[in-house]
């Protein structure tokens, strides 16, 4: 059996969802209205609460609550990553528009 095509397309159709949805939160980032730009950090925070509701009891409280406050650590690792997109995409517009504020002035 041959598995090089197989684990090829595993590794890239991955690959490609993430550099889509990259793209994508950098394409909604940069509209001129802010809320659209929002929208995928909003479904990767609900998605990270949802994973919280399939955590199973330890037996033990402290246990438990060091689960939760990890699983939503690392659940909200892409909410994060796409906040930092979209921050630094509306930092780029913000300054943009200082400069051409400037040079209305200017003139």
């Amino acid at each position: 059996m041959d598995f090089g095509p197989r684990i090829i397309i595993v590794l890239l159709v991955p690959l490609a969802i993430l550099a889509g949805g990259v793209l994508l939160q950098i394409f909604l980032s940069r509209r001129e209205s802010r809320w659209p730009g929002l929208v995928l950090p909003l479904l990767t925070f609900l998605l990270s609460l949802l994973n919280v509701l399939n955590i199973m009891d330890t037996g033990s409280a402290s246990q438990n609550v060091l689960l939760v406050l990890t699983t939503l650590l690392i659940g909200n690792i892409p909410t994060l990553v796409l906040l930092a997109i979209y921050w630094a995409a509306r930092e780029k517009r913000r300054m943009e528009a200082q400069m051409d504020k400037m040079h209305i002035d200017d003139l």
